[in-house]
């Protein structure tokens, strides 16, 4: 069962980690202030402003090319094309309301097509192509810069499994949902339903993705219990953390996920939340415990095996989220 007390900080050392990130790229300071140290909405605002024009985020506009498109790809096995950027400036918290914004996501909608397959080729760029772990992380970055993504959510809806997940694999005849599909379809439901407000059909086929998670307690077989040490797909373990996740799943993206939909946590978290704690240094800080294969278009962190910012910024909103539960 999870506790808070088995490696609570002291005051100085809470303090310690908060200085320490906060002295770092202003993606990850607004967040900070935002979600950790309650600043006043006026503050957390002029910060996030500067996303667009310093820093990582200012670094990642500058790469856009002429055509829209970052790395001449919609999609590519890096993690350099448009998709992934977007989702990386997602991440980092770009105000899609910010004139950098507009004007690079103007340029993607306007310019960017699908190429490779004739199921997909020519289609603009938040259409979507066919695979559902592509198509949602397509729908989130969509749902988040205010584009038009009905038609992906409308084919995710129709593509959801009896089990209540989603599987890239179902085209080639698998009936069993995959976590890496799931969590990349599920944030793409909620960042749907948080930006234009959903309806009854996006939240319920949204519900019963997020109990696929929950049954499985975030990294056990529904069948046996017994954990999910790596994914059949990518062999990456899920109780290894990563940022940025990319199609990737793991537990602190799961826990991420359920923080942001703002689920009351229960019992079947508790094995994830210690977990997390589990992993918390004598320093107070995370670290980048793995790096997913590809080319970075920006470094972000220090480097695997590092500590990591992002990490603990993440785990720490997570265990403040489920320490409020019952509040």
């Amino acid at each position: 069962m999870a506790t808070n007390s088995a490696k609570e900080q002291t005051p100085k050392l809470q303090k310690a980690v908060i200085r320490w990130l906060l002295d770092s790229d202003t993606s990850i300071r607004w967040q900070v202030m935002r979600d950790l140290i309650g600043a006043p909405a006026e503050e957390v605002r002029a910060e996030r402003a500067r996303v667009a024009t310093a820093g990582v985020g200012a670094r990642l506009l500058a790469l856009q090319g002429a055509d829209g498109s970052w790395d001449g790809a919609a999609w590519n096995r890096g993690w350099n094309s448009t998709m992934h950027v977007l989702m990386l400036l997602r991440d980092l918290g770009l105000d899609p309301a910010s004139d950098e914004a507009r004007r690079a996501v103007g340029l993607v909608r306007d310019h960017v097509t699908w190429q490779g397959s004739s199921d997909y080729e020519g289609n603009p760029f938040f259409n979507g192509e066919v695979e559902p772990c592509i198509n949602g992380q397509v729908g989130t970055v969509g749902a988040y810069f205010g584009q038009e993504i009905r038609g992906i959510i409308d084919r995710l809806l129709g593509e959801q499994l009896p089990d209540g997940g989603w599987n890239c694999e179902a085209v080639n005849g698998s009936t069993r949902s995959s976590f890496n599909t799931t969590i990349c379809v599920l944030e793409a439901l909620l960042e749907h339903e948080l930006t234009s407000g959903g309806s009854p059909e996006v939240t319920e086929a949204r519900l019963r993705g997020q109990e696929y998670l929950l049954e499985r307690r975030l990294l056990r077989r529904r069948s046996t219990g017994e954990m999910i040490e790596r994914d059949r797909k990518g062999g990456a373990a899920w109780t290894r953390f990563a940022f940025p996740t990319w199609w990737h799943y793991d537990v602190l993206r799961g826990l991420e996920y359920l923080r942001r939909a703002g689920v009351a946590p229960d019992e079947r978290v508790a094995e994830a939340i210690d977990l997390v704690e589990s992993k918390r240094d004598g320093d107070g800080r995370w670290r980048l415990e793995t790096r997913h294969p590809g080319v970075m278009p920006v470094e972000i962190d220090e480097g695997e095996g590092q500590p990591s910012r992002w990490i603990t910024l993440r785990a720490l909103r997570v265990l403040k989220w489920y320490s409020a539960r019952g509040g």
